[in-house]
C-alpha cells in the first residue's frame, strides 16, 4: 500500500469553500471512481491556518495514475470544480508527496 499526502495551499477566506467541495462533491465523486481516502486535517497551531491536508490510500502507483487520470478529466468533476471556483480559485498550489510505510509502520 502507498499512501499519497497532498496539501492544498488556499488563498486567505478560501478554506471553508474549499472544506465544503470536498465534503459534498469531491469524496463522492472519488467513491464513484474507486479513490479511497485516509483522512483530511487542517492546522489547529502551525504556521498557515490556509491548509489542508489530506491522504490517499493506492495499491500502487498504476493504480493512482489510472484511477487519477479519470477522475481529473471526469466532466461531472470539472463541472462541479469550475462552479465552486466561480469568484475565483480557492488555492494557491498543491504539494503532493507519494509515501511508502516501513516496516515497522503501524500503517501498512
Amino acid at each position: 500500500m502507498l499512501y499519497e499526502l497532498r496539501i492544498y495551499h488556499c488563498l486567505p477566506r478560501r478554506l471553508p469553500a474549499l472544506l465544503k467541495r470536498f465534503e459534498t462533491i469531491t469524496i463522492k465523486l472519488w467513491d464513484k471512481h474507486g479513490i479511497r481516502p485516509a483522512g483530511f486535517w487542517t492546522v489547529e497551531v502551525g504556521e498557515s491556518n490556509h491548509l489542508l491536508y489530506y491522504m490517499l490510500a493506492w495499491e500502487s502507483l498504476a493504480e493512482r495514475e489510472k484511477k487519477w487520470t479519470v477522475f481529473s478529466t471526469d466532466p461531472e468533476w470539472l463541472a462541479k470544480r469550475a462552479e465552486t471556483e466561480k469568484d475565483g480559485p480557492l488555492i494557491t498550489h498543491v504539494s503532493n508527496t507519494i509515501l511508502q510505510p516501513t516496516s515497522f509502520s503501524t500503517v501498512k
